[in-house]
């Protein structure tokens, strides 16, 4: 039987932009096996959307939460617009300018 597969939304609160967080959250994306986007915004921080099935999802979730990239300090994490999805909209994760 195929897993759930769900989406999330994420805006990542960064107090040191800039220190590869994009990067760091592409490899990390490709290990666990999900997919969708990153990308900085004009603010300093980090959005991006992330789908696969709902445990990958929700390790790259804790991830974004808790380890990031070496050198960031992540002051707050906020995810939205969970929901289950029929079919994924991306074929890998990707970084976006």
């Amino acid at each position: 039987m195929e897993s759930t597969k769900i989406q999330s939304q994420m805006l990542n609160g960064l107090s040191h932009p800039g220190v590869c967080f994009r990067m760091y959250t592409e490899d990390e994306a490709r290990k666990i096996g999900v997919v969708g986007w990153v990308k900085n915004t004009s603010k300093g921080t980090v959005t991006g959307q992330v789908q696969g099935p709902e445990d990958k999802v929700n390790s790259m979730m804790s991830w974004l939460s808790k380890v990031g990239s070496p050198s960031s300090r992540i002051d707050r994490t906020n995810f939205s617009n969970e929901k289950i999805i029929s079919q994924l909209d991306y074929s890998n994760f990707s970084i976006r300018y």
